[in-house]
This record gives C-alpha cells, sequence and structure tokens, in this order.
C-alpha cells in the first residue's frame, strides 16, 4: 500500500526544486543579459567620446590658427561649435559646413531652413536662410571675422567679447555684446569648455 502523505509531500517536493531550478536559470539569464547590456552601453558610450574628440581635432587647428589674427579665444570657438552644430550633427553644419547658425541674404551662397530662437520669453521656430561654406575651415574663418567686423548698425558690437582674457568672462561678453538669444547660452558655453577641457587650447 502506497504511502500517500510521503507520496504527496514528494510530488510537492519535486515541483518546489523544479521552481527553484526555473527561477535559479530565469535569474542567471537576466544576470546575462544585464551584462551585455551594460557591456553595449559602455561600448557606446566610448564610441560616442570617440566622435566628440575626434570633432574638437577637426575644429580645434583652425581656431588656435585664427586666435593670433582675431583674438578669438578657441575654447569658446570650439564650445560655440559644438553647442550650435551639435558636434557636426546638425543638418546646416553636416550639409553645408556652417557650424555656428549663421546667417545671410544673398540666395547665391545660402540656404533656408527652419531654426529655434529665443523671442519675447520663449523659443519660436523661425524661417531664415543661413550661409553655405565649402568646409568648416570656413565657416571658422567667417566666425572669427564676425566678431572682428561687427554688424552692419554697430562694427564695436562685440568689443566686450574681443577683449575678454578667458573663457568665462569671453562668454559673458556674449551675451552682453547681444550674440545669442538663449538666456542660458553663456553658462552652456562655459560648461562646454570646462567639461572638454578646452581652455588647452588658449595657451
Amino acid at each position: 500500500m502506497i504511502d500517500t502523505n510521503n507520496f504527496f509531500l514528494g510530488v510537492m517536493l519535486f515541483f518546489v526544486l523544479g521552481i527553484v531550478v526555473v527561477l535559479f536559470l530565469h535569474f542567471r539569464q537576466q544576470e546575462n543579459l544585464s551584462a551585455e547590456q551594460a557591456a553595449a552601453s559602455s561600448s557606446a558610450k566610448a564610441a560616442e567620446q570617440r566622435e566628440k574628440q575626434a570633432f574638437i581635432k577637426k575644429v580645434a587647428p583652425e581656431a588656435v590658427q585664427l586666435h593670433k589674427t582675431y583674438s578669438v579665444l578657441p575654447s569658446v570657438t570650439i564650445a560655440q561649435a559644438i553647442l550650435e552644430s551639435n558636434w557636426g550633427k546638425s543638418t546646416l553644419s553636416a550639409k553645408y559646413n556652417n557650424l555656428f547658425g549663421v546667417k545671410g541674404s544673398d540666395p547665391a551662397n545660402t540656404q533656408e531652413m527652419t531654426t529655434q530662437e529665443y523671442v519675447n520669453g520663449e523659443w519660436q521656430t523661425v524661417t531664415a536662410r543661413f550661409r553655405v561654406y565649402a568646409s568648416y575651415e570656413a565657416s571658422i574663418l567667417d566666425h572669427a571675422q564676425l566678431f572682428v567686423r561687427g554688424t552692419t548698425w554697430n562694427p564695436q558690437q562685440y568689443q566686450h567679447f574681443l577683449a575678454a582674457k578667458d573663457y568665462q568672462a569671453a562668454a559673458q561678453a556674449l551675451e552682453t555684446d547681444g550674440y545669442a538669444t538663449d538666456p542660458a547660452y553663456a553658462k552652456k558655453i562655459i560648461a562646454l569648455v570646462e567639461a572638454y577641457s578646452l581652455d588647452q587650447y588658449d595657451k
């Protein structure tokens, strides 16, 4: 005669053991997936950092060279290029080599596009014509010359920016001299300079 108590106890132990094994395998699988995801994330971050450093190295030489002639701090030029072109990924920079969102009026050397501008206390989408350049170097040169020649209505508009001796003062002067509409522009430039040690190019 079968001892039903022992039989059911054995069945229960079998099922419990089965559940334990399944749970163990499940958690092991999750651990492996987490490790794979972490490795993939780390690899993606490393690739992103390489791309960013490649962009910096691409624009830095021209920024350093032009500093001798135009007194525009390379660190600020590079930070502006990063911020305004999204590391060279914006359509304007990728297709037309316009790193700084420089506008123009001549249809022969401009392209009409939409952009976000801070107007009357809020961000708005506006349509404007932007300069088209043959290369990054041409864009950086025009950027430096803009500060020196000023605007058509005020040739001395960027005098505080050109007089700045360090990137903090230069970034603040961009707001003071009316370069950008973004009220947080100076903070963003300073943050980029410090995050990527761009002031090394000012020495």
